[in-house]
């Protein structure tokens, strides 16, 4: 949780009025209009972009060059590449940037250059941008072009050949311009722009391979170095540390590029790149060429060829694009941070690297298969060998990656869902296989030769791969297909399947992961909702929770396991009788199982409890509640309160209330924003347990409070969990109470937006007839007391005093008492003082359960300092 700062100063003499809490609605054609007015704001105030698109689309229609680039001549003069520097035209590094090689690359350098431009021209300037965009162009255009030159000096093929092309585009210079941007953007934009900017265009690079696609990676290049050099004195230009929902969005990006690479080179018939060699990520059917050499003489290898030409020419060649599109899907269950996503994609790359090492071991020991008529074996062998080694590189680094990062992905399925996945995949597979043996059985002399059932058996494999892989992997296993049934069995036994398990992937990996136990947790909402709890006991419907239920079911304990210790997140909850007991029922059970118990930031009911039967307790936290029905925001010790309110009214800020999963897209975005920005500004891990996250946030039954400006710029968010049926209410069922939990605002926002926020949220709930609003719990901090505090005490308030330059828990609580809250003490009670180590050991790794080593020596650093 952040720390807010403080008021910007001044007073007002009477309570400002309370701004609206929802956002004016807008029906019809209006609210598109102003969508679309929206939309295309920032062009109309980009000149230098609108400017260079225009040109460039003007030049290349007065030249005749939008269809397919510029002609040999006019690009000979305008193009930049080898040739062009080594003759002496100095001038084609900028001339470049006003064409491109085809109204394909037309319409990605515009859609780039709108993408990027605007966004420059209003962080950096118009005249800083058209700067960059004439340093990127030149620059990129050199270290590209100096980096083939390399590369032909050094013998390398692909290199050797891009020497001798000339290209013109300006996405050169769009990159060199998003790298730059980059480092004037959120950390959570920041981080996610620079990757994609460094993955894409080298994924392009390495399976494209064109002469523009190096260029473009060159821009970038120079644009990383540029802006690192212009904000050298600023905290940017540190490694931002990434939260642990980004961590895994970053994770995907980078298994969605390996896939994308592959699959945007299908759409070039001339890819050159080093990556698209052996055609197995993506696979192409036979060219003419090798059809007719296939079929000089008719065999099995003209049968096999020509099967292969009516498989490409039919539905089922989406097997060719079947591996890209499984990373795409295991990309978006890796952005959710799925267990079984990560386990899919290890194993993918796993086989992929295993099927790299049979190829070069076969390689090795049968040189002359892989040798073309009248070509040097030992070069073709040296050549073939480079060629699979290479491919092996990206499936590496993705592993690499992975492994590195594991500790991201560690939510699950439901049991259902696993269930329901694995039987759709198994049975289809089962079908299929069946399919393909039993009929292909039947019509076994449309096979050539006439398929046997052992022949149809061991094809199989071979049925669920793109046909490239049959002649590297299962040379003549399988029967070559040349009738009509026995065709389409080739065709589409395996496009079946695999048609089927993509989607079954998709949509178990779109759809929430859920706890091991969702009756448990639909139970406990049911309870909590139904007879209610303390402040804090929605905390138990957050994920990572197991529950205990009475024997009678009307009393609940949400509770989490770490090293043998039982941590609860507050009070028990249900029936507000049976909750008493519920502390002892709790006990026994952990006894039973041999767990520890601990009851975690508890009130003093349960501290009555097990004081009763000789347990030890200690404040952990003060809870600050405010009372609505009787709030007025009038006398001296409110001033704080109504300079915020006053100073978000002159500045034009407004409360919206919303629902994050179902709040707008900008508004959800800048959130997420402010979040990381807060995160890689520390450089620590955000603390979990008691404390929400932006996964928290993602609940229907949780509000958002946001300030938001006329140009809806987000200045600060509060969320509200709601407090059912709490402090001796009736009206169970209904929320008689809400509790402040994620608290973030935007770094240049203005000053006082959390107690404006506080205020609003106040005044807002007490006009919806709520009796209070409690402030959370700040751990490691407590109010002021006369009483003699014990040795244990000392030691949490000198670890809170410790930990306060970094996460400013002390700060946080004194901020809360400028809303005059009345201060109840949250305990920690524990049945066996021998335990602390544990217990304490159990509480850090409830807090800071992903704390890498590094962020720990960091830690150290920063309590040191």
């Amino acid at each position: 949780m952040s720390t807010p700062e403080g008021p910007a100063g001044g007073a007002a003499a009477e309570p400002a009025p309370r701004p609206p809490l929802a956002p004016p609605g807008e029906r019809g054609p209006l609210r598109w209009l102003r969508a679309a007015r929206r939309a295309f704001a920032p062009v109309s105030h980009a000149p230098v972009t609108v400017f260079l698109v225009v040109a460039l689309w003007a030049v290349g229609l007065f030249t005749g060059s939008l269809g397919g680039g510029p002609d040999d001549e006019l690009l000979a003069d305008v193009g930049v590449g080898v040739p062009a520097l080594a003759d002496g035209r100095w001038w084609t590094p900028l001339t470049s940037i006003l064409w491109c090689s085809g109204i394909g690359n037309y319409v990605g350098s515009t859609v780039l250059l709108l993408l990027l431009g605007p966004a420059a021209e209003v962080r950096v300037g118009s005249v800083r941008t058209a700067v960059l965009l004439v340093v990127g162009q030149v620059l990129g255009s050199l270290l590209g072009t100096g980096v083939v030159k390399v590369g032909e000096l050094a013998g390398d093929d692909w290199l050797a050949d891009l020497a001798q092309d000339l290209t013109a585009t300006p996405g050169i210079a769009a990159c060199a311009v998003g790298a730059f941007l980059s480092f004037r953007l959120s950390a959570l934009w920041r981080r996610r722009l620079q990757l994609a900017l460094i993955v894409f265009p080298l994924m392009l690079a390495l399976y494209v391979g064109h002469l523009q696609d190096v260029l473009r990676f060159a821009g970038t290049v120079v644009g990383l170095a540029v802006g690192a050099l212009a904000h050298r004195d600023s905290h940017r230009l540190r490694v931002p540390h990434a939260s642990h929902t980004e961590g895994r969005v970053l994770v995907a990006l980078v298994v969605a590029a390996s896939a994308l690479g592959p699959l945007i080179a299908t759409l070039y018939r001339d890819a050159l790149g080093p990556f698209d060699v052996l055609d197995l990520y993506v696979s192409g059917g036979p060219g003419p060429q090798e059809i007719a050499d296939a079929c000089a003489t008719p065999g099995p290898d003209c049968d096999r060829v020509r099967a292969q030409d009516h498989f490409y020419g039919s539905p089922a060649m989406l097997m060719g694009v079947a591996i890209p599109l499984l990373l795409l899907v295991l990309a978006e269950g890796l952005r959710r941070g799925l267990r079984p996503a990560w386990r899919i994609t290890a194993a993918a790359h796993l086989v992929w690297l295993g099927l790299m090492a049979y190829l070069l071991s076969d390689v090795a020991a049968h040189p002359g298969r892989y040798a073309l008529e009248g070509g040097d074996t030992a070069d073709q062998k040296r050549a073939m060998v480079q060629a699979v080694v290479e491919q092996a590189l990206l499936p590496l680094f993705v592993l690499l990656l992975l492994f590195l990062a594991r500790r991201l992905f560690d939510q699950h399925l439901g049991r259902a869902a696993v269930t329901a996945l694995t039987g759709v995949i198994g049975g289809t597979l089962l079908l299929s296989c069946a399919a393909y043996v039993g009929i292909g059985y039947a019509v076994r002399d449309q096979f050539a030769p006439d398929a046997t059932f052992g022949r149809l058996v061991a094809g199989l494999p071979a049925q669920f791969l793109p046909p490239s892989y049959e002649p590297l992997f299962f040379r003549g296993r399988s029967p070559v297909p040349v009738g009509g049934t026995a065709l389409s069995l080739y065709e589409y036994c395996g496009v079946v399947f695999w048609v089927v398990t993509l989607i079954a992937l998709f949509v178990a990996f779109r759809r929430p992961s859920v706890r091991t136990d969702a009756g448990a947790a639909a139970r406990a909402r049911a309870l909590l909702t139904e007879h209610g709890g303390g402040t804090l006991s929605y905390l138990a419907m957050w994920d990572g929770n197991d529950y205990w239920f009475s024997a009678d079911g009307r009393a609940a304990v949400a509770y989490r396991v770490r090293s043998t210790v039982a941590l609860t997140t507050g009070d028990p909850f249900g029936v507000p009788s049976a909750r008493g007991d519920a502390v002892e029922g709790f006990a026994a059970f952990c006894d039973e199982h041999g767990l520890t118990p601990c009851f975690y930031s508890v009130t003093a009911a349960v501290k009555a409890r097990t004081d009763a039967v000789g347990w030890s307790a200690v404040q952990v936290a003060e809870d600050t509640v405010v009372p609505l029905p009787d709030l007025a925001f009038t006398g001296k010790k409110w001033q704080d309160v109504r300079t915020a309110l006053n100073k978000a009214k002159k500045q034009g800020v407004t409360a919206e209330w919303h629902v994050f999963p179902e709040a707008p897209l900008d508004l959800t975005d800048q959130i997420r924003s402010i979040s990381e920005e807060w995160v890689a500004d520390k450089g620590l891990p955000e603390m979990g347990f008691t404390l929400g996250g932006i996964a928290e946030l993602d609940d229907p039954h949780v509000r958002c409070l946001l300030a938001v400006d006329e140009g809806r710029t987000v200045h600060g968010v509060t969320s509200w969990m709601p407090v059912h049926g709490a402090n001796g209410a009736h009206d169970f069922g209904q929320p008689v109470g809400w509790t402040l939990d994620f608290m973030r605002r935007r770094s240049d926002g203005f000053r006082g937006v959390m107690e404006f926020l506080i205020a609003s949220a106040a005044l807002g709930f007490k006009e919806e007839g709520a009796q209070f609003l409690s402030l959370s719990g700040a751990p490691l901090a407590r109010a002021d007391t006369a009483e003699p505090t014990a040795a244990l005490q000392r030691l949490l308030d000198y670890a809170g005093r410790t930990l306060e330059p970094v996460y400013g828990f002390r700060s946080l609580l004194h901020f809360k008492a400028k809303f005059q809250p009345e201060y109840r003490p949250m305990y920690m009670c524990y049945p066996d003082p021998a335990a602390l180590a544990s217990i304490t050991h159990a509480i850090g790794k409830a807090y800071l359960p992903h704390m890498s080593a590094a962020q720990g020596v960091r830690l150290m650093r920063k309590l040191a300092a």
